[in-house]
């Protein structure tokens, strides 16, 4: 019975360990972002949020409240400084490494900011 439970157990262990597989192949193809791309609030941004599901934390429990609806005022409100992204608390903080969010997101999301952070 020990026998077993050991090879159960280093059986498992190794699925889990080799499981997992990554392909940056099948990642898909982003547009890159330059000065004359025009960055959307509604359609490029709040995308975003609700990719990473941020209202799941930021609600009326915790600031920014990113819930549908209240997401620029409330962005707005301290969180981004029109015009300029290393002075946004949600710029450095994503870029920061906050929740994972990738590359391109952080591009979409710093350009929007730089452009003026236009509700658009």
């Amino acid at each position: 019975m020990k026998k077993l439970l050991k090879i159960v157990l280093v059986s498992s262990l190794s699925l889990l360990c080799f499981s997992c597989y990554y392909d940056d192949d099948l990642m898909p193809e982003v547009a890159p972002i330059d000065e004359n791309t025009v960055v959307k609030f509604s359609t490029d941004i709040i995308p975003i949020f609700d990719a990473y599901n941020c209202a799941g934390c930021h609600n009326e429990n915790r600031d920014p409240d990113l819930r549908a609806g209240r997401e620029l005022n409330s962005l707005l409100n301290g969180y981004v400084t029109a015009g300029n992204a290393n002075d946004s608390k949600l710029f450095t903080t994503l870029n920061g490494g906050h929740q994972g969010v990738d590359a391109n997101s952080l591009a979409l999301i710093e350009k929007w900011i730089n452009d003026g952070a236009l509700n658009n």
